[in-house]
């Protein structure tokens, strides 16, 4: 394998294409190979024995051949491997899902004793839910970034923050919050920005949720999850997956994998569609307010002045589907959907309005999804009373259409 000293000189692309396939051609391979082995046969039992109890009592990957694929699979090793290169980390574990992921996340801080958790709105809804809900005996105070220093208590085992934020695509100063943080965890989910536009590890944070599902996979076709971390954390990440099962399938570590070789060309060429779109959808008399990361990417958030309802049911070419990050654009009602388990005030209180429409824009050509927008647009009726939901003061204004081409222009 190669240096970390020769890979720290690659650029994204380079990483993109080659992490964790570095030993391919050695072994007179190509391309990287599936292994779907269960199990894996060992005639030194007593060997066996030691390594299994060294892996009990520190987490770190079995040396010599794998053991049980809930312990550690070659595949989806180098899926991890790879997308620690790509965030900037030591080390990555992945899961079944993002939420299998989070999920492992608060199992190691809960068995330390520290079930408090700090985290701004919006998440993901399934998110805020898993927060709020108990089910994993975590406490959570909800802040507005300001009041993250504050909210900071002796049992507080994590800051969760989402940025850009899902579905308002709100920005948070990563590095003005870890600050904040102090000597707790700052755990920022970057599945909307991916590491093309941003790496949080870079701003201070230690731990970066993906759910790989979305753009890491980039095809609508695999399930998985994932944090990037420090070796130490990725150690009690491992004994987690390994006592719970949230193991990600070799399969989808493969697919995964593939994936992530192509996320920059994706990414970049979805971006600059969605922040073309994004200005027209600012021009247009239809949309109330556009959302666009000053970032970029290639999610658009906007309200419409019409039923969103009616916008749903009208698209052709876009599918009306959750979830976001594959090749073909995807488009949502948070409030129905992806949040609807939050809280009504909660949302409302976050900036989720009932008018508010998630698009996740692919790769077609942007004056087809153009097209398809407009005639949906078209198709709805403008409501007769604004919903309590959207302040008086949301109308589009000529700032807003301003700060949207700005930032188009990213």
């Amino acid at each position: 394998m190669e240096t970390n000293a020769q890979t720290a000189r690659r650029s994204l692309a380079t990483e993109a294409v080659h992490a964790g396939r570095e030993d391919l051609a050695r072994l007179g391979l190509h391309a990287p190979p599936l292994d779907l082995s269960t199990t894996y046969p060992s005639y030194d039992s007593r060997a066996e024995a030691a390594r299994i109890d060294e892996f009990a009592t520190t987490g770190a990957r079995p040396e010599g051949p794998p053991v049980y694929s809930r312990l550690d699979n070659p595949t989806t090793a180098r899926f991890e491997t790879a997308l620690a290169r790509l965030e900037g980390t030591e080390s990555a574990v992945a899961f079944a899902s993002g939420m299998a992921a989070l999920t492992a996340t608060l199992l190691v801080r809960g068995a330390m004793g520290l079930r408090h958790v700090v985290a701004v709105r919006p998440l993901y809804g399934c998110s805020d839910h898993l927060l709020g809900s108990g089910l994993l005996g975590t406490e959570v105070t909800w802040v507005d970034p300001a009041g993250i220093a504050d909210a900071i208590r002796p049992d507080t085992g994590l800051v969760m923050i989402e940025s850009p934020a899902n579905p308002t695509l709100a920005e948070i100063d990563l590095r003005a919050a870890a600050h904040s943080c102090g000597e707790v965890p700052l755990l920022v989910d970057n599945t909307f920005a991916t590491p093309v536009l941003q790496r949080p590890a870079e701003s201070g944070a230690r731990l970066v949720l993906h759910s790989a599902t979305k753009y890491l996979g980039g095809h609508g076709d695999v399930l998985g999850g994932i944090v990037a971390c420090d070796e130490d954390f990725a150690r009690k990440l491992r004994q987690v997956r390994f006592a719970t099962g949230g193991v990600l399938h070799p399969l989808a570590g493969y697919l995964l994998l593939r994936g992530l070789s192509t996320l920059p060309v994706r990414v970049r060429a979805a971006s600059a569609s969605a922040a073309e779109l994004a200005r027209r959808l600012a021009d247009d008399p239809r949309v109330e307010r556009v959302h666009y990361p000053r970032i970029g990417g290639a999610m658009v958030a906007f309200e419409t002045s019409g039923d969103p309802h009616a916008v749903i049911g009208a698209v052709r070419l876009i599918t009306p589907a959750v979830s976001l990050g594959s090749v073909d654009s995807l488009i949502q009602h948070p409030a129905s959907i992806s949040h609807r388990i939050v809280a009504e005030g909660d949302r409302h209180s976050s900036g989720v309005s009932d008018r508010l429409l998630r698009m996740s824009v692919g790769l077609e050509d942007v004056d087809d999804l153009w097209a398809d927008l407009d005639q949906a647009l078209g198709a709805a009726s403008p409501l007769t009373a604004a919903p309590a939901c959207v302040p008086a003061a949301a109308p589009r204004t000529s700032a807003a259409r301003a700060a949207a081409r700005a930032a188009a222009g990213n």
